[in-house]
């Protein structure tokens, strides 16, 4: 059974997508219950899959029996097998608190919801387990052509904001497929590590090296780089909340790992520094990431654009620690990646759930939260403290490697970036802290009084979103005290041996 986890992370949620919608067609009210059965599979499997490799070692998987490089490869190192979990833990999690957001945003449509829920999960666990570049290039369509349709559902000017992305996604998916393209005709191989051992010979290749544009340029745009990060804030800020929940978190931590495999294990590390010298420019484009990101999140009342902006600086984060091209930086980046899906995750997650109560997304309409959703609110605080950079939390300690890293390469300009860039967020969520927590009770035209702030009706999230919400919060705190063990134990050996 061991031996089928790869195939099973992929099968399950691919066949439960095509049944949906005949499960939906006669009894919608199944939907929801299949989906969560569907997703326990691939969960299960990651996991099972992870212990394996922590155990035993990378293994790999031929389908059909084809060995690679002639048949396609299913791989799952170190590096491949946390980021399944994390993104099976994140979907099951994402499908839990679904259910109460999406009665109302996709009405009469659950089994259409469901179906693209999991064609969603499928292709961004597909990405990060195949070990064929063409067949990234399959899973990361289905991801996007599902996210469009989710995302469509949104409020006023999500077809807009879908549109927008259509066309800058189409473009990335096209300049990535541009780059396989140039690599297959000079090497006649799209296994990744098949191709490792070719590439060295072909470095200064023109061919190689216009590949190598393509490649980096597509897989920026979908991760959100600036300055190709335009489609982002409002693609996520207008989808529906039961959708930007899982979207928000993965689609740019995919495209991350997308990064990395390409300039660590595709090509030789030093690559990126002595042939093209893509570090220098990624350092650079994620420093003015977030300094944009920040700036542009001071200037936002909509709490969930506010965060949207927060992501383009995150996405800076972990390219910088990427371009520092150090052991240091490289585990802040790989570690930052776990980190802020889940502290993107629960800060999308509260946001939801105060929205299904009707408070609303502007900052003013915070105030008085913390007594009227104590569960949601205490939530949203240890996310915001992450952010922040406050242990114990996670963030943290992956911010905490991001410098290290950045001193270690003597790149003082980049360490002061990202502290100041933390600053910024204690400015950002200290003040809806301050209005949720320390807010003078809200008077309806006459003076109050303690009877009248004792009256303020608690109205938490109904359970379904409350356990994810919890188990999110869970996370961020339990990965922080836990982040040297997880580095020890995997993420260490995710980065190349060569730093």
């Amino acid at each position: 059974m061991i031996d089928q986890l790869p195939a099973l992370i992929i099968v399950a949620p691919m066949l439960g997508a095509f049944l949906t919608p005949i499960i939906g067609w006669r009894y919608q009210h199944l939907c929801y219950p299949w989906t969560l059965l569907v997703l326990t599979i691939p969960l299960y499997s990651a996991v099972g899959a992870l212990f394996k490799v922590i155990r035993s070692g990378p293994f790999g998987y031929n389908l059909g029996g084809w060995a690679p490089p002639w048949g396609i490869e299913y791989r799952i190192d170190y590096l491949s097998a946390i980021m399944l979990v994390l993104i099976a833990t994140i979907g099951f999690l994402a499908a839990v608190n679904a259910r109460p957001a999406g009665k109302t945003e996709f009405k009469g449509k659950e089994a259409q919801l469901y179906t693209l829920f999991l064609l969603q999960i499928t292709g961004l666990l597909g990405i990060v387990i195949t070990g064929d570049l063409f067949n990234i290039f399959v899973f990361l369509e289905i991801t996007s052509l599902s996210g469009y349709g989710l995302i469509a559902h949104g409020e006023e000017g999500a077809p807009m904001a879908t549109f927008n992305y259509i066309i800058i996604g189409t473009i990335g998916a096209s300049f990535y497929l541009l780059g396989v393209g140039y690599l297959y005709m000079a090497t006649g191989s799209l296994n990744i590590a098949d191709l490792a051992t070719i590439l060295p010979a072909l470095y200064h290749s023109k061919m190689i090296l216009v590949g190598f544009a393509f490649f980096t340029t597509g897989v920026a745009i979908k991760m959100g780089l600036f300055p190709l990060h335009i489609w982002m804030p409002d693609a996520y800020t207008t989808a529906p909340n039961s959708v930007s929940t899982l979207i928000a978190p993965l689609m740019t931590k995919v495209a991350a790992y997308l990064m990395i495999r390409i300039l660590f294990t595709l090509f030789a590390p030093d690559f990126a520094i002595s042939v093209v010298p893509v570090a220098t420019i990624l350092g650079w484009l994620a420093v003015i990431a977030i300094i944009v990101g920040g700036v542009k999140a001071l200037a936002q009342t909509d709490i969930k654009r506010m965060v949207a902006y927060i992501m383009v600086a995150e996405v800076g984060y972990i390219v910088m620690g990427i371009s520092v091209m150090n052991r240091a930086g490289l585990t802040g980046a790989i570690l930052h990646i776990i980190n802020d899906a889940c502290m993107i995750f629960c800060l999308f997650l509260t946001i939801g759930a105060i929205s299904y109560r009707g408070h609303g997304r502007e900052i003013n309409h915070f105030q008085n939260l913390s007594k009227k959703m104590p569960l949601t609110m205490a939530a949203f605080v240890i996310a915001a403290l992450s952010m922040c950079g406050i242990p114990p939390a996670c963030g943290f300690f992956s911010k905490w490697y991001l410098i290290m890293g950045m001193i270690t390469a003597g790149q003082w300009i980049f360490a002061a970036t990202l502290l100041g860039s933390s600053l910024i967020n204690a400015v950002l969520f200290f003040r809806i802290i301050e209005k949720a927590y320390l807010a003078p009770p809200e008077s309806q035209g006459h003076n109050h009084t303690d009877h009248e702030a004792e009256e303020i009706e608690r109205n938490d999230a109904p359970l379904s979103m409350m356990i994810p919400i919890i188990m999110s919060a869970l996370a961020i705190l339990l990965l922080g005290l836990f982040s040297g063990k997880i580095i020890d134990a995997v993420i260490q050996h995710a980065v190349p041996a060569i730093f």
